[in-house]
C-alpha cells in the first residue's frame, strides 16, 4: 500500500515542476529530483537544509521562478480545519465534517488537512477515490457525493474501495445503485434536494437536485432502500448569507415532515465562503448558528448525524500563487499564468483576488501608490483575460512578481495544459494569508505566542 502510495502521489504531482531548465538560476541549484523517500512531495530542491517554509519574498529572490509558483501555508490548513472541528458542532447530535476534495485534491495539502484532523472525504470520482484511498487507506472514511455516477464508478466505488454513501436525485440513480451493489442492504443513501442559491457567487442550484415539491415518493422510496437515510442540499459556492442555510433547513423539515420518514443523516454541504477584495462574508460562527439553530427546530432524532462539505473555506487562504510580469500595456499586464491555469475564477466568474506586488531587481522601489489593472494570460487565446481591477503599484513592470492570494481552493484542480502552459512550482511557506477568515484565530495565535516568549 506505501508503495502505490508513493507512485499516486507521484503522478498526482507529475504536473508540478520543480525547476524550468531555461531559468539558469534554478538549475545552477538543482541537483536530481526529490527522492521517493521523501516526506513532502512538493519539495522543490531534496536539500539538508529545504528552503520550504520561509517567506514568499525570500523564496522568490532565491529562485527567481520562470513558470507559476504555488505557496502552500500548512498552518492556514490547521488553523481552519480546527475551528470547523471545534465549532460546527452541537450538543444534541454527532457532526462531521467531510472535506470537498474536487476543491484541492493535492497530495501536500490532503496530508496537511489529515495531519490536522480530517478523517471524512467528500469524493465525486474515480480518481478522487483512488487518490484518498492509496494515501490514507482505512484511517479516513470516503463519501461518494456526486449525484450522477456511471455504473463502473459505483462499482470501484461499493466493491474496491468499501465506500457505502452515495448522493441521488432521480429514481434512475437510485435503481442505478442498487442494481450495481447487488440490492446491498448496507447503503446510506443521501437525496440531494435543488434549493435556491440566491445569495452565492456561482449558482449550483440548476445541475443537480430534486425540486422539493417532487421528492416525497423518492424519499419514501430510498428510505426503503437505504440503511441510513440521508438529505443533502448545496446552498451555491461562495454563500454570502448564512441564513440560506437556515432557509434550505426550513425546507428540509417541511419535506421530511410530509414523507413521514426517520431522517438518519442531515448533510448541509458546502458553500462555506472565504474572503475577497469586495467580497466579504459574515463570520463563519455566523453560520453556523444559523444552521444549528434551524435544526434545533427540525427536532431531529437524537442518532441522526449532521454533515457539513467545505472545501473553499478550509483552504482558499492556505494557498497563493506567484506570478510573473513579461510585459505591460498601459494597465494591462501580461502574466506567465492565466485562466487556463490558476486563475480560471478570475476570469469567469470574475472573482478578484488580493494581490501583492514583489521586486527582486533594480534600485527602484516599488511605488506606495496603486492603481487598477487587468490581467492578460500566457496564451494566444483573447478569452484569458481577467478584468479585475488588481490595485497594484503605478510602476510595476516587466520582470515583477505578484502574489494572488486566496488560490488554495478551485486553482490547482481545474489547471489545464491549453498551448503549452502547464508548468508549475509548488513551495510551502510561513507567511500569513492576504485575507482571512480565521483573523480572531490568528490574532489569538499570536498572543499566546507572545506571552511563550515572555
Amino acid at each position: 500500500m506505501k508503495e502505490m502510495g508513493q507512485e499516486r502521489e507521484r503522478a498526482v504531482n507529475s504536473k508540478i515542476h520543480y525547476l524550468d531548465f531555461a531559468n539558469q538560476n534554478l538549475a545552477k541549484k538543482k541537483s536530481k529530483e526529490p527522492s521517493k523517500s521523501s516526506k513532502n512531495s512538493c519539495e522543490v530542491f531534496p536539500q539538508k537544509k529545504p528552503l520550504q517554509r520561509k517567506t514568499i519574498g525570500a523564496q522568490v529572490a532565491a529562485l527567481k521562478p520562470n513558470i507559476p509558483l504555488y505557496c502552500i501555508r500548512p498552518a492556514s490548513i490547521e488553523r481552519s480545519t480546527r475551528f470547523f472541528l471545534e465549532n460546527f458542532r452541537t450538543p444534541k447530535n454527532k457532526t462531521d465534517i467531510l472535506y470537498s476534495v474536487k476543491s484541492n485534491p493535492d497530495a501536500t495539502v490532503l496530508k496537511n488537512l489529515f495531519a490536522s484532523g480530517i478523517k471524512h472525504f467528500d469524493v465525486a470520482s474515480v480518481s478522487e477515490i483512488k487518490l484518498i484511498n492509496e494515501l490514507f487507506g482505512d484511517a479516513v472514511k470516503m463519501y461518494f457525493m456526486h449525484p450522477i455516477k456511471s455504473r463502473e464508478a459505483i462499482h470501484e466505488a461499493y466493491f474496491n474501495h468499501s465506500i457505502r454513501d452515495f448522493s441521488l436525485d432521480s429514481f434512475d440513480e437510485l435503481k442505478k445503485i442498487l442494481e450495481v451493489t447487488n440490492g446491498a442492504k448496507d447503503l446510506g443513501l443521501h437525496l440531494r434536494l435543488s434549493i435556491p442559491n440566491s445569495h452565492a457567487a456561482i449558482d449550483l442550484s440548476g445541475k443537480f437536485g430534486i425540486l422539493p415539491s417532487e421528492s416525497i415518493s423518492l424519499l419514501r422510496k430510498t428510505r426503503s432502500s437505504a440503511k441510513r437515510l440521508g438529505i443533502c442540499f448545496h446552498v451555491g459556492s461562495q454563500c454570502m448569507d448564512p441564513v440560506e442555510y437556515r432557509n434550505a433547513i426550513i425546507i428540509t423539515k417541511e419535506v421530511v415532515e410530509q414523507a413521514k420518514i426517520k431522517l438518519d443523516v442531515l448533510d448541509v454541504g458546502g458553500g462555506f465562503p472565504s474572503t475577497y477584495p469586495g467580497m466579504t462574508p459574515p463570520n463563519l460562527q455566523s453560520y453556523f448558528d444559523e444552521i444549528f439553530d434551524a435544526i434545533h427546530q427540525l427536532k431531529l432524532d437524537k442518532n441522526c448525524r449532521i454533515w457539513c462539505e467545505p472545501g473553499r473555506a478550509l483552504v482558499a487562504e492556505a494557498g497563493s500563487l506567484v506570478v510573473r510580469v513579461e510585459a505591460r500595456k498601459k494597465n494591462m499586464l501580461y502574466l506567465n499564468d492565466g485562466t487556463y491555469g490558476g486563475l480560471f475564477d478570475a476570469g469567469f466568474p470574475g472573482f478578484i483576488y488580493p494581490v501583492k506586488a514583489i521586486r527582486i531587481k533594480g534600485n527602484d522601489p516599488l511605488s506606495l501608490l496603486t492603481i487598477p489593472y487587468g490581467f492578460y494570460g500566457p496564451t494566444c487565446d483573447s478569452l484569458d483575460s481577467m478584468k479585475g481591477p488588481f490595485y497594484l503599484p503605478e510602476n510595476i513592470a516587466e520582470g515583477d512578481y505578484i502574489e494572488i492570494g486566496q488560490l488554495g481552493a478551485y486553482s490547482r484542480s481545474i489547471r489545464t495544459e491549453f498551448n503549452g502552459f502547464n508548468k508549475n512550482l509548488q513551495i510551502e511557506v510561513s507567511d500569513e494569508p492576504l485575507a482571512s477568515m480565521y483573523s480572531e484565530e490568528l490574532e489569538s495565535e499570536k498572543e499566546s505566542l507572545n506571552r511563550t516568549k515572555i
